[in-house]
């Protein structure tokens, strides 16, 4: 049984943290593409698991899967959230689609036991996988960084009200920044904007990598607060596209909404390595929260 964690095997301290270990996954002796997996608590918001984090376990198992064919990086996923995933056990099944010269595509099953000991799947994705250290230097963008004041001079989650702490646990394995402007909601004054932005990096200093940029794509308070719609608003589809790896320091994370209609809105993502550098970009759909 090998044990796969989101960096090479060369790197003790990064198997330390506690992201590494929130998406490590085990490859079960004699099944190649069957891996085991414990989604911890500790990555909860509401009563289930973030869905950053549960894409990026499963992007973690196809960086397993075709690491050896030198194609280690996720460049795009989408996944399609079928039920609430849950704290505990869960099994994932990789399958190969292509593999090919420069990239390789494959799907992942997340699945978790139920009551009775059926299996019921959570999560089923899609995704293309190459060497994002091998891709053309060249970048032409219209895209700039978001506005926003430095870390120290915007609202850290330890400000929020206690009962939102407790519902999201995930809030303690971040360092969040939330820019000033996006937090009136906090107030009971949402601006109606839908936009929430703001600084993100990991708790005990991991530094980002692909795989993080999977999980900062979903890691900031749904933009349905700032339309004054708080509660869950669950993931239907999210699909993240990864641009480049990020140099190391803090993400600029940028999340925004422009139409909300039917009970469903999109959430668009921006994330921004310390060197300004537009690294991911993601788009899922989820169904908003009723409002009070």
């Amino acid at each position: 049984m090998s044990v796969c964690v989101s960096t090479t095997e060369q790197s003790h301290e990064l198997t330390e943290s506690e992201f590494d270990r929130g998406i490590a996954v085990l490859e079960r002796e004699g099944q190649p593409g069957l891996y085991d997996a414990s989604l911890d608590a500790g990555w909860k918001v509401g009563a289930g698991i973030n869905g950053g984090l549960l894409l990026a376990v499963a992007g973690n198992a196809l960086r397993h899967t075709f690491v050896e064919d030198e194609h280690p990086d996720p460049i795009s996923i989408s996944a399609y959230y079928l039920s609430a995933s849950r704290s505990g056990p869960a099994s994932l099944r990789t399958d190969v689609l292509r593999r090919g010269r420069s990239m390789s595509t494959g799907s992942v099953s997340l699945s978790q036991s139920a009551d009775g000991g059926s299996q019921v799947e959570r999560l089923r994705a899609l995704a293309t996988y190459g060497d994002l250290d091998a891709l053309p230097d060249d970048v032409h963008t219209t895209a700039v960084p978001p506005a926003m004041p430095p870390p120290d001079e915007c609202v850290g989650t330890d400000l929020a009200p206690p009962d939102f702490r407790a519902s999201a646990t995930l809030l303690d394995r971040f360092e969040l920044r939330l820019d000033p402007t996006c937090v009136g909601w906090a107030m009971g004054k949402p601006s109606g904007r839908g936009v929430i932005q703001g600084w993100l990096k990991l708790a005990d200093g991991r530094e980002p990598d692909p795989l993080m940029l999977l999980l900062a794509v979903d890691a900031l308070p749904p933009v349905t607060f700032d339309l004054g719609l708080p509660g869950w608003a669950p993931t239907l589809e999210l699909t993240a596209h990864v641009r480049a790896k990020p140099a190391p320091g803090w993400l600029q994370v940028v999340h925004s909404t422009r139409n909300h209609a039917g009970g469903f809105l999109e959430e668009d993502a921006e994330v921004w390595d310390s060197s300004g550098r537009l690294v991911a970009q993601s788009r899922q759909l989820a169904r908003a929260p009723r409002p009070r």
